[in-house]
């Protein structure tokens, strides 16, 4: 049975003092009972504070990037060991703001990709289309492009160690949303795609998380679909009510 996620990835938000408040209460309101793996991925500054205040709550902690080199002249990086050093135990990578912002191209990402399974992180690997890509109706060349050239060198074996999460660009930031039918048009196609890739056993086993302007109102609709097994949430995910009331939205 695949694993129902919910992740809340902070970006640039956050100091030290507002993170141990925010997972105060994120700990306080989250049901005893929680239908999903919680996962937070504070800045780089504040992981350590993060993984200090969780402690054996089941909220993980995750980095929201990580450089593919061992060690070296990287100034302003950050290792695999470095992480797991200090308890991190995830890693997003991919994130449509790294590509956009930062130039991360697949090949980077693959090294990236490579690094991190060395080091035993569980990785969070993002892609998505941007407005264009889906008005020329080209989303689902981009989404598999994406996958094939950035993850898709993996062993079958490694597939324990991944989460997929889609993330349409057009609908990061922006207040628009996929449908609940779009978004399960596409998991559907990934999953598919994985299958064809891999194996049946494997695409049925990952989760493919959903992240795009989630929001306690259209959490459930949306993770209601067969092929979506929970979100990869911004904004939403910095107040603790809200992103408490999304978890709730896993059934």
């Amino acid at each position: 049975m695949r694993l129902s996620i919910v992740a809340g990835n902070w970006k640039m938000n956050k100091n030290a003092a507002e993170t141990s408040q925010l997972i105060h209460e994120l700990i306080e309101m989250l049901p005893s009972e929680v239908k999903a793996q919680i996962i937070i991925a504070p800045p780089f500054v504040n992981l350590m504070t993060a993984v200090q205040e969780v402690g054996e709550s089941n909220i993980a902690v995750a980095a929201q990037n990580m450089h593919q080199a061992e060690n070296g002249a990287f100034t302003g990086e950050i290792s695999a060991s470095m992480l797991t050093n200090i308890g991190v135990g995830h890693v997003i990578l991919g994130h449509s703001e790294r590509r956009a912002f930062f130039g991360e191209t697949d090949q980077k990402l693959a090294e990236k990709v490579n690094t991190a399974l060395q080091h035993s992180l569980q990785i969070i690997f993002c892609f998505g289309e941007e407005l264009a890509d889906r008005k020329a109706n080209t989303h689902f060349d981009v989404v598999a492009s994406q996958l094939q050239n950035g993850l898709f060198h993996i062993d079958a074996a490694q597939w324990e160690s991944v989460i997929l999460a889609y993330e349409p660009v057009w609908a990061i930031g922006t207040g628009e949303t996929a449908s609940p039918e779009q978004a399960q048009e596409m998991h559907q196609f990934i999953r598919q795609l994985v299958a064809k890739t891999y194996s049946e056993d494997i695409a049925n086993q990952v989760s493919i998380l959903y992240g795009g302007s989630v929001k306690p109102d259209n959490a459930a609709e949306i993770f209601a679909k067969p092929d979506v097994d929970g979100g990869l949430i911004g904004g939403a995910s910095l107040k603790a009510t809200d992103f408490v009331g999304i978890v709730r939205g896993v059934e």
